[in-house]
C-alpha cells in the first residue's frame, strides 16, 4: 500500500487551509470529526460517489486539516488540532463555532 501525504508544519500555508475549509462537504466533514474524534472513512456516513469523497479526504489532508491513519483495511480519520493551533491560533474554534450558527444550513443548500 502505498504512503499517504501528510504536511509537515512548514508546509502548511494559511490560503491552503482556508481552501480546503471552503467547500461544504470538506466542513461537513470536519464537523463530524470534531464532534466524534477519530473515525474511519465509511463510520463518517457520508452520502455521494466514492470518488469525490477521497477527494475531498485527499484535500483536506494534504492541506494539513487531517490525519489519515491506516489500520488494517480501514482509513482512520482525526483533525489535526494541535498542528492548525499552533499555525492558527483558534481559527479552526472560529471555523466550528459558525457551523453552529444558521450560516451552516445556508452553506448546505
Amino acid at each position: 500500500m502505498r504512503t499517504l501525504y501528510h504536511p509537515s508544519l512548514q508546509e502548511m500555508s494559511l490560503p491552503t487551509v482556508l481552501y480546503a475549509l471552503s467547500d461544504p462537504i470538506r466542513l461537513d466533514i470536519v464537523r463530524r470529526l470534531a464532534e466524534n474524534g477519530e473515525q474511519s472513512c465509511g463510520a463518517l456516513n457520508l452520502s455521494g460517489p466514492k470518488s469525490t469523497l477521497s477527494h475531498h479526504f485527499k484535500v483536506l489532508r494534504e492541506s494539513g486539516v487531517i490525519q489519515t491513519r491506516i489500520e488494517g483495511t480501514q482509513r482512520c480519520i482525526s483533525i489535526r488540532n494541535k498542528d492548525l493551533n499552533a499555525l492558527f491560533p483558534g481559527l479552526l474554534d472560529a471555523v466550528l463555532h459558525s457551523l453552529d450558527n444558521k450560516n451552516y444550513a445556508e452553506l448546505k443548500k
